[in-house]
């Protein structure tokens, strides 16, 4: 492959028409012109420029090297400009990934907010519940919730926030089975699990306490969303994240089981593939999801 300084030197030969007027315009010694051309001349095995110290004139093969030459630089120079440009303003496709109750209840009202902010950038949400292996598939933020801590990898990892969970069920189901005041008292309700395999809930209280306790399975499902609506259609007791069911104890559509306790917690983590090299779409978007993610919700 050609030495592309060396396909420079010979463009800018021709349009200066010379070594002296080229070597003043690139601030390089017409010696070292010279001998850059007379390399890539050796490397092609043809003569492109036939030079004397009275004539100068370009050769069939020179000029159809020439033109493809200037055609190439003409293209670094766009894309220098369109690099400078991103760099200037956010701009291009930002790629986010994010599990269905995030993109529902959160990012489905602040996206919109922060297109309509920068015209020049695209965003892009997938919707998934499914693990997403965000560099493999060329995600520039995925936003996850998870109970435990991610594994430490390549990713940026961006902890946003911590939402305890409480254990809740409707006013109905409350009323038919009685209210616990104790964590033993709860291993007789009905448990609505986020997997087969979940048969305890471990609780915590202020002072450091903890207990378990072990509900009766009685529904299944490993989606935040249906967890819920199993609870408020009164079919048991469930372990949520507080931001999920706030609203709904406060307008009454929900009870609080054994509310000086918390099963746990969820956490909200923000990862990027990489460090270095970010665009800034990329760390604005991330910078401001981190902002209004952490913000306490104001219907919680």
């Amino acid at each position: 492959m050609f030495n592309l300084n060396d396909l420079l030197v010979s463009v800018q030969v021709v349009d200066h028409g010379g070594f002296a007027a080229a070597g003043r315009a690139l601030r390089l010694p017409k010696s070292t012109l010279s001998k850059r051309l007379s390399e890539l001349e050796r490397k092609i095995g043809v003569r492109l420029i036939q030079r004397t110290s009275r004539s100068f004139a370009v050769t069939e093969i020179g000029r159809d090297l020439y033109r493809h030459a200037a055609a190439m630089l003409i293209e670094a120079e766009a894309a220098e400009h369109v690099i400078k440009g991103r760099l200037a303003e956010p701009s291009g496709t930002v790629r986010i990934t994010a599990s269905l109750p995030i993109a529902q209840l959160r990012l489905a009202a602040l996206l919109p907010r922060l297109a309509a902010s920068y015209p020049k950038m695209r965003i892009t949400l997938d919707v998934s519940d499914r693990f997403v292996d965000i560099v493999q598939e060329g995600f520039d933020i995925a936003i996850r919730n998870h109970f435990s801590p991610l594994p430490d990898n390549d990713l940026v990892q961006r902890r946003i926030d911590d939402d305890p969970t409480w254990l809740v069920a409707s006013p109905d189901y409350i009323r038919e089975k009685g209210v616990c005041s104790r964590p033993e008292e709860a291993s007789e309700l009905d448990g609505l699990m986020a997997s087969p395999s979940e048969s305890v809930w471990t609780l915590r209280n202020g002072d450091g306490a903890v207990a378990k306790i072990t509900p009766m399975p009685r529904y299944v499902a490993n989606e935040t969303i249906s967890l819920l609506e199993a609870a408020k259609a009164g079919l048991g007791v469930t372990c949520l994240p507080s931001s999920f069911c706030a609203q709904l104890i406060a307008s009454g559509a929900l009870v609080r089981i054994l509310p000086e306790w918390t099963g746990g917690g969820v956490t909200t983590t923000l990862l990027m593939p990489h460090r270095r090299g970010q665009l800034p779409s990329v760390r604005m978007v991330a910078d401001y999801l981190i902002a209004e993610l952490s913000r306490p919700r104001q219907d919680a």
